[in-house]
């Protein structure tokens, strides 16, 4: 008996190109992503809930910021509130509001939520009235 060698074509692809178009175009989303700003108003609210609060940060136009009333500066921030949490009779359900006044930029609210949850709290945006 005779084997005939049967001669079967194989379909491959060769997906190194795609993988090097996928990681140009990541790169590029990567690149033009930190370049975008993008400036929202506040939200509002026609709620009349107030959410429970332990402590409450204020941001202002002027690039200051406040907790609980008390003036603090940006490279304190962080100990302030960790030393309020500490010192707090709520430390397990501790609560952030974050109260920023119209024009206020996204990220400086980001860094009291890094803040927020780099201490395991919880964190509020406070909403403007709405008109």
């Amino acid at each position: 008996m005779l084997s005939k060698n049967r001669s079967k074509v194989q379909a491959e692809f060769n997906l190194s190109s795609l993988t090097d178009i996928i990681f140009l175009l990541l790169i590029f989303f990567m690149l033009t992503s930190k370049m975008v700003q993008i400036n929202m108003p506040l939200p509002e609210s026609d709620s009349k809930t107030v959410a429970p609060t332990d402590i409450a940060v204020m941001i202002k136009l002027d690039d200051s910021v406040s907790l609980n009333g008390k003036a603090s500066s940006w490279e304190n921030i962080e100990k302030d509130v960790a030393t309020y949490v500490r010192y707090s009779k709520n430390k397990e359900n501790a609560t952030i509001s974050i109260i920023a006044e119209t024009g206020v930029t996204y990220d400086k609210m980001h860094i009291i939520m890094k803040i927020a949850s780099g201490l395991k709290l919880r964190a509020i945006l406070a909403t403007q009235p709405h008109s």
